[in-house]
């Protein structure tokens, strides 16, 4: 499971809702934009000086990507609700809107979007309405589509933004959560003789929580999440739960409507345990909440049974690790004869939904850096659905995706290959298609670089470590080229065969792009990803420099033309590989983790970091933090290394990457600070503007430790491949 990773993860358990895959409203525009000049190499003719067509991929083309996500299938089967995401140049963000898809002819229809975002669709039990949330006129609100051409009817005017929305199964009521805002501590305040039209300070600002502020939230607001329940017709909502916990989501009916299933952390400690959480049961009625279960960890999703006599939900036992799988379990629906499925399956459970005959579950996982679905039956046997899927994410080559299952068992999920981002797919009947083109004008113009996937033993200990090249535009065989190892964040995440709208840049530019699983990534198994518990960055280091030594081995990568990236995690690896080698001519530290003491006490995790990752708080072991920290190794740096953060960064706050660029100064290492105006740890890439000028950046700064070599003219589109292909030896 991916706990509190430093990639932009929620600080609920994430078995509640995975952060690659939820659908959210939309930030709010930033007030300015980096403003790097791109590399020369990357940089397309425009106007009259072009002479012909751009196949290159560059900045420009991000303004063109779109891509599927949260693909909800009715209950029939027949269509198809999706939220499309498309970036766009005016407003310099991705905006969301929902399609309707039929899944016989294929033909599409805009549901929702047209004023304002829409997203979070939800079918009612029987396939005659829409249930979503959009921005239209305002805030987000929830909103219901009649789908027999009827009108579409704002059902609430909330303060806050509705999520987890969940339709009872008479269709009569769709329950919801919401944030219930309380008022904010207060000590102190201003004389009271201000005089008419004075321009005083702002009054003092008061926080008394733990966690008083989240990545790409800002300032946390006092108050919890709670559920409430709304007439499908709209008129006044009800809260049913109540209290200082926060009540979360996902929400799951019992099957006479009379209970709403939920998860959540009610406990007075609740800031301090940062991943315990259990399932209760919510009687509609009066109020009443039972908890069902009992155990030290996670559990969440809960899921009703079609027949209604059993509750499956996701968790593991917590043990202080920095990593456990997410596993499968299945219980009464009072609590009892709680049994975990599929227990030796060495793969966590990021998603899950009943198949229509309740003899077993459909689950989303990831292996080896691709993610699939299979199906476990309620007699722990496991059977491969659908591969191929696909995050709606456009920068970095990371797992993940979404899907849905219908009554008849057909499952719509998002799909996506190397060369294109998550398209619509369906899989039923023993076939599966891809219903949807949304990036035809990028396949059709654009000459994009070959992936193909590497392995290497780590010359650690000989442990297989895999890695994805994307190869410039165009390469022949036999020719080396300039290498960007390209680290991922997490670092409990993984790479895979993904579109990568930073990779693509890069290799436009020249590049071999190197995309690698080091041991400590997921899909690999819990004992793989627990290599480095209790010792990050440590022995991927080794990994890491392994596979490197594969791709020049392969006659790919020239040896004397070597560049390290990365972000977040990446960041973290990145300024310690430059610690420990100077093979490297010059590297980017982005969002990095640089002192593990200021780390712990200053980001938006500080009941998770020092206690799972370190296994101690930094006044009680100061030593296991110094000795992981990069900054400890910075007297070694002689690589010429810029650091790149977000200037809203709460996960790896600003003053981390700061204080790198403060010592590798102080020591007359060549470097250089970039800061993306407005821009949260996980939102680093959100605006397209931003995306291609830090993906610019970053190739200005190899460029100028580049020396002899030019790329060659790109190829057609015609020669861009749909799939990775396998490693192949070079001569």
């Amino acid at each position: 499971m991916r706990k509190l990773a430093l990639l932009g993860a929620s600080l609920l358990p994430l078995t509640v809702q995975p952060l690659l895959a939820q659908e959210s409203p939309p930030p709010e525009p930033a007030a300015a934009s980096a403003t790097t000049e791109a590399a020369p190499a990357a940089s397309p003719a425009i106007g009259s000086a072009r002479t012909g067509p751009e196949h290159r991929f560059t900045g420009a083309d991000l303004f063109d990507l779109a891509a599927a996500a949260d693909p909800q299938i009715s209950p029939d089967g027949r269509h198809i609700a999706y939220v499309r995401r498309a970036n766009d140049i005016m407003s310099d963000r991705a905006v969301s809107s929902i399609w309707l898809l039929d899944t016989q002819t294929g033909a599409e229809t805009p549901v929702a979007g047209r004023t304002g975002d829409a997203f979070s669709p939800r079918w009612s039990p029987d396939g005659k309405r829409l249930a979503y949330v959009s921005t239209a006129g305002g805030g987000a609100q929830l909103w219901v589509r009649w789908m027999d051409g009827g009108e579409a009817a704002k059902l609430t005017g909330l303060p806050t933004s509705p999520s987890s929305i969940a339709w009872s199964p008479d269709g009569r009521s769709i329950a919801y959560t919401m944030l219930v805002k309380d008022e904010a501590p207060s000590f102190g305040k201003a004389p009271a003789n201000k005089p008419e039209g004075a321009k005083w300070a702002a009054p003092l600002e008061v926080h008394d929580l733990l966690t008083y502020r989240a990545d790409g939230q800002g300032l946390i607001e006092p108050g919890f999440e709670k559920i409430f329940v709304v007439s499908a017709t709209g008129g006044a909502p009800r809260q049913l739960t109540f209290g200082p916990y926060h009540d979360g989501g996902p929400l799951s009916w019992s099957r006479d409507g009379t209970t709403l299933y939920f998860s959540a952390d009610r406990r007075s400690d609740w800031q301090s345990d940062p991943l315990e959480s259990n399932i209760y049961a919510l009687d509609v009625a009066d109020g009443a909440v039972t908890q069902l279960t009992t155990r030290k960890g996670p559990d969440a999703n809960p899921l009703v049974s079609p027949d209604g006599r059993m509750i499956a939900y996701v968790g593991f036992d917590d043990r202080l690790r920095a990593y456990e799988n997410t596993g499968l379990y299945v219980m009464n629906r009072d609590g009892s004869g709680s049994r975990r499925l599929a227990a030796a399956w060495d793969y966590s459970v990021d998603r899950a939904a009943w198949d229509a005959d309740g003899r077993g579950l459909y689950v989303q996982y990831d292996e080896r850096g691709e993610t699939r679905v299979a199906r476990i039956g309620l007699d722990g046997s496991v059977r491969a659905i659908a591969t191929g899927l696909a995050n709606s994410d456009f920068d970095r080559p990371y797992s993940g995706g979404s899907f849905s299952v219908a009554d008849n068992d057909a499952i719509a999920f998002t799909a996506g290959t190397p060369a294109r981002p998550a398209e619509v797919a369906l899989a039923a009947g023993g076939r599966t298609r891809t219903l949807t083109d949304l990036n035809r004008t990028l396949a059709a113009t654009k000459a994009l670089g070959e992936v193909r996937k590497i392995s290497a033993a780590s010359s650690f200990d000989g442990l297989s470590i895999d890695g994805w090249l994307t190869l410039p535009p165009g390469y022949r065989e036999g020719r080396r080229v300039p290498l960007i190892l390209e680290i991922h964040g997490g670092p409990f995440a993984a790479y895979g065969p993904h579109f990568a709208a930073d990779n693509q840049l890069y290799a436009a530019a020249g590049y071999a792009v190197l995309s690698a699983n080091p041991r400590g990534s997921t899909s690999y198994g819990e004992a793989f990803a627990n290599a480095i518990d209790k010792n990050y960055p440590g022995n991927d280091y080794f990994d890491l420099m392994s596979i490197v030594d594969r791709a020049i081995d392969l006659g790919i990568a020239d040896p004397d033309a070597l560049f390290v990236t990365g972000g977040s995690g990446g960041g973290v690896l990145t300024s310690w590989i430059v610690g420990k080698t100077d093979r490297f001519k010059a590297a980017v530290a982005q969002k990095p983790v640089i002192n593990w003491t200021t780390q712990a006490l200053t980001a938006d995790g500080p009941a998770f970091f020092g206690r799972y990752w370190m296994g101690a708080m930094p006044w009680e072991n100061q030593a296991t933090y110094w000795n992981h920290s990069p900054l400890s190794l910075v007297g070694n740096v002689k690589t010429p290394t810029m650091v790149v953060v977000g200037s809203e960064d709460y996960r790896t706050p600003v003053s981390e990457s700061e204080q790198y660029y403060t010592a590798l100064r102080l020591r007359g290492v060549p470097t250089a600070l970039v800061k993306v105006p407005g821009a949260s740890h996980g939102g680093i890439a959100a605006r397209p503007s931003q995306a291609a000028a830090k993906a610019s950046a970053i190739l200005a700064w190899f460029e100028k430790y580049r020396t002899g070599w030019t790329p060659e003219p790109a190829a057609t589109p015609a020669s861009t491949p749909s799939s990775p292909a396998s490693e192949t030896p070079q001569p």
